[in-house]
């Protein structure tokens, strides 16, 4: 099988004599070489308003004319699948999109392009809809179908098919592989239990020498790589991080028109009837602030450095002063890359080093210190999860009398006795997206409101999910944990309820910001309720 060609990075080294083995470490010079050209290329970055979009796409192109003259860092990439070789019949190859549904800065994208050029063979992406996910809503499948809209349409001008596979992923993705005679398989990654799943099941049923690996095309430190267990807090992965930065935060090389074309092109797409086809809750309407999609996500990008940056530093705690980045929905979907934000945003240090160090570590640092918690501990949305101290503490504090007990219907309503948590509730139900700040406050007072830690966690986790747009997400899950069950926090003074969870209170808002402003901004007769 001299001709097979490998896709996977699990045989040991050296064993691959004599194959082209295409999962190899590139070399000190090497990495190098791309240091050097990728500080030149942001040499020349700049432009002015509505311009980022294309100043992104002249700096890939000037950082490499493709994926197949750069030198790919495979540490990105590992082997799902026994098998790593492609078969020498292969039709074409598919990238399986799920978590990164972008086509331009996205490294799994770019691995399958990568590998197709290398065979010379078709690429085809697929994305499997599912007609229901958890708690999620129209809200975030009406933002989801759009971005994959323009997902499709992207495809459609690289000569790449673009198949929306409509059903669970087990049930569709291994027979259209068979059916098309796809040679191998790249997807990207997801910590959490549902999309880690996917992946088993699929690799379950697909065909044993069609070769199956996972990118990690989310984090810019792989989360296999920047640690291999469950970090303690941001202050134990920081480093870890840091210290790879050099070696992953680099331009992305461009997704190129596909030279070689499908014999048989893609289905065409009835997105009504993609419409039609979910089983979602349509009472929890879109929101109009955000447009979905990379190209709107990349104009919100230009409108922070342009206009918040400079304030993210000192405000970012304020929810009354526009200084947040709001990015956050179309990293969720994957529609923009957290590293495209970094590349564009450290270009700032001089001018806003708090604001750009400030943006880095909650982007960056938080974010993946996110990931790695879903991705190392199983429990990581129950309160099995936390740490023993947390237990032990919550747990003696069980029986503690609560100063107000609230059903999750009164909660969902907005209706306690608290102005500003019903404010920052009704922010999240009429936005999809509650002020970063205000998030602590409102998960710790539903712990204080409710019958058990356990009660606490279920209720703000299913309020989350169901209205924020980015619902469902890691750093979701660890907000939440963080707040009720003191996850990647110490323990504080020892009170009522809390034990010696951290407590925040509103006279602590009040000293921060002026709550009352924020109270009037959401009253539920402004709102119309």
């Amino acid at each position: 099988s001299g001709s097979r060609s490998a896709v996977g990075g699990a045989a040991p080294r050296g064993q691959l004599k004599g194959k082209r083995k295409v999962l190899a470490e590139p070399s000190g010079a090497e990495m190098l070489t791309v240091d050097k050209r990728r500080r030149e290329g942001e040499v020349a970055e700049g432009g002015g308003a509505g311009s980022l979009g294309e100043a992104v796409r002249q700096a890939r192109l000037r950082f490499a004319p493709s994926v197949q003259d750069f030198k790919y860092n495979k540490k990105r990439v590992r082997l799902v699948s026994q098998d790593s070789y492609l078969k020498d019949a292969a039709k074409g190859v598919v990238y399986w999109m799920s978590r990164d549904q972008r086509v331009q800065d996205n490294w799994a994208f770019l691995y399958a392009q990568r590998l197709a050029l290398k065979q010379q063979l078709p690429l085809h992406v697929c994305f499997c809809l599912v007609p229901k996910f958890l708690e999620a809503t129209i809200r975030h499948f009406g933002f989801m179908l759009k971005g994959l809209q323009e997902v499709a349409e992207e495809c459609q001008e690289l000569d790449i098919p673009f198949h929306l596979l409509i059903g669970f992923a087990k049930d569709v993705l291994p027979a259209f592989v068979v059916g098309r005679g796809i040679g191998g398989v790249v997807t990207d990654f997801s910590p959490l239990r549902v999309p880690m799943q996917w992946v088993e099941d699929v690799k379950e049923r697909l065909p044993g020498d069609v070769p199956f690996v996972q990118v990690d095309a989310h984090n810019i430190v792989p989360c296999w790589v920047a640690s291999d267990k469950q970090e303690y807090a941001a202050s134990t992965i920081r480093r870890k991080i840091h210290d790879r930065l050099s070696e992953f935060l680099t331009e992305f090389p461009p997704v190129i028109k596909h030279p070689y074309p499908s014999a048989a092109p893609a289905e065409p797409i009835d997105w009504n009837a993609c419409h039609a086809s979910l089983q979602v809750d349509c009472s929890v309407k879109e929101v109009t602030w955000a447009t979905p999609g990379t190209a709107a996500g990349l104009a919100v990008l230009e409108s922070f450095i342009g206009e918040r940056l400079k304030s993210f530093g000192t405000d970012r705690n304020n929810p009354n002063r526009a200084a947040l980045s709001n990015l956050s929905p179309w990293f969720h979907f994957g529609q923009v890359s957290v590293q495209r934000a970094i590349l564009e945003v450290q270009k700032y240090r001089s001018k806003y080093k708090e604001s750009v160090d400030g943006f880095i570590e909650e982007a960056v640092v938080r974010r993946e210190l996110a990931d790695n918690f879903c991705y190392y501990n199983r429990n990581y949305d129950k309160v099995e999860g936390a740490y023993n101290w947390a237990k032990t503490t919550l747990k003696l504090h069980a029986q503690d009398k609560r100063s107000h007990l609230y059903e999750l219907k009164q909660l969902e309503e907005g209706k306690t006795h608290d102005p500003l948590w019903n404010a920052a509730q009704l922010q999240m139900v009429h936005e999809g997206k509650m002020h970063g700040f205000l998030r602590m406050y409102w998960a710790k007072k539903i712990l204080e409101w409710t019958r058990s830690s356990e009660e606490a966690l279920k209720f703000a986790i299913y309020l989350n999910d169901r209205y924020e747009l980015d619902g469902r997400d890691p750093n979701g899950y660890v907000g939440c944990m963080w707040s009720i069950c003191g996850i990647h926090d110490h323990g504080w003074t020892e009170r009522a309820v809390f034990g010696k969870i951290r407590y925040m209170n509103y006279a602590g808002c009040k000293r921060k910001f002026n709550v009352g402003q924020f109270e009037r901004r959401y009253d539920p007769h402004q709102l119309g309720q």
